[in-house]
C-alpha cells in the first residue's frame, strides 16, 4: 500500500468522489453533490482512498442539519483489497474521534445475489478490520398497489381518539413490530420510536387507527401520508392475531389519502412480520446491515441510528427517504 493515498476531502471535489462508479445503482440513493446542497455530507467528514489519482475507496459519512447524535458511514464503496479499506476508515475514524455505525445497504435478497455478494464481500470484510461488529439488519418493504387480502370480520378499527389513548397503548406494547423512521428519530431527535413516537410523528390523532376485538384494544398502528413516501411509521401489537388486518387498515387508510406507495422498515429476524407484510402485499426494496463499533452494546430495533434524512431537513420529520441511501 506505498501507493495509496488516504485523505478527506475538501470543499469542491464532489466529483472526486463521484467519479468512482456507483458498484450498485439498483439501489435508492441521490447523488452526493446533492447531500452536500442539503448539509447532510459534509467534505471533512468524507475520506477517498486513491492509487495514481483513482479513487478505489470512498467513505460518506453523515449528519443532517441540527442532528443531535454523531455521524453515521452511510456510503463506503470500495475496489481495492479489504485492507485498503480497513486503513481509510481507521484513518476516518482518528479524526471523527472515534469509531462510528456503519450501515451497509444493499438490494433486497441479498445473500442470494452473487453479483450482490461480490460488491459487498470487500468494504464488509474492511469494515470488520477496522473494529466494527455485525449487529443486525433491517429490511426496507414497499407496497405499490397489490390488491389487499379481505378482512376476517373478526376485528374493527377506528382512528384513536387523542393522544393520551395513543401513549397509553404504547405503553403496554413491550415490542413494536414495524418502525419507520426510527433511526432518523433517534440521530436526529433523540427521540425512542418505540416508546415514544407522539414526540417524533405530530400529525394529528386520527393518522392513528386502533384495532378492537370485540370492543377491547388489540393493536395500534400510526401511519405518515406526507413524507416523501406515506409510510406505516409504528405497529404494535397486543394480539397477534390482528397483525394482517391492521396492516392491510393501515394501508387502505393510505390509499385512501392519494397514496401510490406505501413503505414500512421492519427487523430482519422478525420473520412473522416479514411474512405478514409479503402476505399483505409488501415487497422487499432493500436491506441494511448495521456495523457498530466493538465496545458497543448490541442494538435494539430502537437504538439504531442512522438511515434516512441524510440530505434533507429536519423540520421535515416523519421522513425515511430524503437522504442519500433511500
Amino acid at each position: 500500500m506505498t501507493d495509496l493515498v488516504i485523505r478527506p476531502l475538501v470543499a469542491g471535489e464532489e466529483n472526486l468522489f463521484e467519479s468512482m462508479p456507483d458498484p450498485l445503482p439498483q439501489l435508492r440513493q441521490v447523488g452526493y453533490a446533492d447531500g452536500i446542497a442539503g448539509g447532510g455530507y459534509r467534505a471533512e467528514n468524507t475520506w477517498v482512498a486513491l492509487r495514481a489519482g483513482r479513487v478505489v475507496g470512498r467513505a460518506a459519512w453523515v449528519l443532517p442539519p441540527g442532528a443531535v447524535g454523531a455521524p453515521w458511514l452511510e456510503r463506503f464503496d470500495l475496489d481495492a483489497e479489504p485492507e485498503v479499506g480497513a486503513a481509510l476508515l481507521r484513518a476516518a475514524h482518528e479524526a471523527l474521534g472515534g469509531p462510528r455505525l456503519y450501515y451497509a445497504a444493499m438490494p433486497a435478497h441479498w445473500r442470494r445475489r452473487p453479483e450482490v455478494l461480490a460488491v459487498m464481500k470487500a468494504p464488509m470484510a474492511a469494515a470488520r478490520l477496522s473494529g466494527l461488529v455485525e449487529r443486525g439488519e433491517r429490511l426496507r418493504c414497499s407496497w405499490t398497489g397489490t390488491p389487499l387480502p379481505a378482512a376476517s370480520g373478526r376485528f374493527t378499527f377506528r382512528p384513536a381518539a387523542d393522544a393520551a389513548e395513543i401513549n397509553a397503548m404504547v405503553a403496554r406494547i413491550a415490542e413494536p413490530e414495524v418502525l419507520t423512521g426510527m433511526e432518523v428519530a433517534r440521530a436526529v431527535g433523540g427521540v425512542d420510536l418505540a416508546t415514544d413516537p407522539l414526540a417524533w410523528l405530530t400529525g394529528p390523532a386520527g393518522d392513528w387507527r386502533v384495532a378492537l376485538d370485540a370492543g377491547e384494544p388489540v393493536g395500534l398502528v400510526g401511519t405518515a401520508g406526507q413524507a416523501c413516501y406515506p409510510l406505516i411509521a409504528y405497529l404494535g401489537l397486543l394480539d397477534e392475531a390482528v397483525r394482517g388486518e391492521l396492516l392491510a387498515e393501515a394501508v387502505r387508510v393510505l390509499a385512501a389519502g392519494g397514496a401510490r406507495e406505501v413503505v414500512a422498515d421492519v427487523d430482519a429476524h422478525r420473520v412473522a412480520v416479514v411474512a405478514e407484510l409479503e402476505r399483505t402485499g409488501f415487497r422487499q426494496l432493500r436491506s441494511r446491515v448495521v456495523f457498530e463499533p466493538a465496545a458497543s452494546p448490541p442494538s435494539g430495533s430502537a437504538l439504531t441510528p442512522g438511515s434516512a434524512l441524510a440530505a434533507g431537513s429536519v423540520a421535515n420529520r416523519a421522513h425515511p427517504c430524503s437522504g442519500p441511501n433511500r
